[in-house]
């Protein structure tokens, strides 16, 4: 690949250092993404000039105009500490005709926003699980094909922000109760929807118009049978890792025939929100290999040694090979300005 000019978008706070020496786990966590993927660009040859972004846009205009780069590199998770904010600066992106890497805006929002993505599955017949959105400073009214245990859940936020093993809820006066929780510490509306039981799946995606599904990955608690759930503690606090045995690698023991229903879905899933770049989707299979998808992820984390890069690399896709397919992706989708 020929060398590019490429400005990487970042949270302000999360600009990376020039080097990890001297810096805790815990404090290599909070930019490890964007560490990763600024480096590793660099190392394959490429300009990059990093801008850290919060609240004001003319900085991504100034460096689009006095660098006029080839490509933005994409991290950003919020704007003005809003997480739903991200569509728009990508739609600036575009109202700036500056090409881009991972999803479009219109991709974005759908996703982003949980129970609309949920409204779309279904429109198009994909399966997942039954739900009711409950929204802030109004009564929790279940309805009553909404069957217990439920999973509570903020409409909007990521990073499972509010989810803990106290998110499954066994009663009216538990889900009650964990609606005004996540009412109070996200200032979102709540999401309940049924729990289902069995195996936690996450399937990376690749593409704009022909898609490429990565292996299936699992997430597994090899010390511990508590429901597994991706609660925040199990993404992002080590000893709780360590005393569950939280383990994630290639899904095995599925019969060939799930393993092409699970793929057909997620590209099924992938068009229909009319995602692009690449995406990581969340599913679950009962016992009785009944399969639901629970929502798709765009511009999920790129971090090398994490879920998307290493299922990518099981497939043979090294972490300078998959960045090359992510920064070609934005090279080659088409936006509305340029049709």
């Amino acid at each position: 690949m020929r060398s590019l000019r490429i400005i990487a978008l970042v949270n302000e706070n999360l600009v990376p250092p020039e080097s990890m020496e001297g810096r805790s786990d815990k404090e290599i966590d909070e930019w490890k993404t964007e560490f990763d993927v600024i480096t590793t660009l660099r190392e394959m040859g490429h300009k990059v000039d990093v801008l850290g972004v919060s609240d004001d846009l003319t900085p991504i205009r100034e460096a689009i105009v006095s660098s006029k780069p080839h490509l933005a590199f994409n991290l950003l998770e919020e704007f003005h500490g809003v997480v739903t904010y991200d569509n728009a600066i990508v739609s600036y992106l575009e109202l700036m005709r500056q090409p881009y890497t991972g999803c479009n805006p219109r991709g974005l929002l759908l996703s982003k926003d949980k129970a609309l993505s949920k409204k779309i599955l279904s429109f198009h017949r994909i399966p997942s699980p039954n739900f009711a959105v409950f929204p802030l400073s109004r009564k929790v009214v279940r309805p009553r094909k909404l069957q217990f245990p439920i999973f509570v859940k903020s409409v909007i936020d990521d990073a499972s922000l509010g989810i803990s093993q106290s998110s499954v809820v066994q009663d009216d006066q538990e889900l009650q109760e964990r609606v005004a929780f996540i009412h109070e510490h996200t200032r979102a509306d709540a999401l309940a929807e049924e729990f289902i039981q069995g195996r936690e799946f996450y399937v990376g995606v690749l593409g704009n118009d022909r898609l490429q599904t990565l292996p299936i990955w699992e997430l597994k608690f090899t010390k511990s049978d508590i429901p597994i759930i991706a609660t925040r503690k199990v993404k992002w606090d080590r000893k709780y890792q360590e005393h569950l045995g939280v383990v994630t690698d290639q899904a095995v023991g599925l019969e060939p025939a799930i393993e092409r229903q699970i793929k057909r879905l997620c590209k099924k899933v992938y068009k229909a929100l009319d995602l692009s770049g690449y995406a990581r989707m969340d599913l679950r299979m009962r016992g009785d290999g009944r399969i639901y998808v629970l929502e798709a992820n765009a511009n999920p984390n790129l971090a090398y040694g994490e879920d998307f890069a290493e299922s990518a690399e099981r497939d043979g896709i090294g972490f300078e090979d998959l960045l090359s397919k992510i920064v070609n992706l934005g090279l080659r989708y088409r936006a509305p300005w340029q049709v």
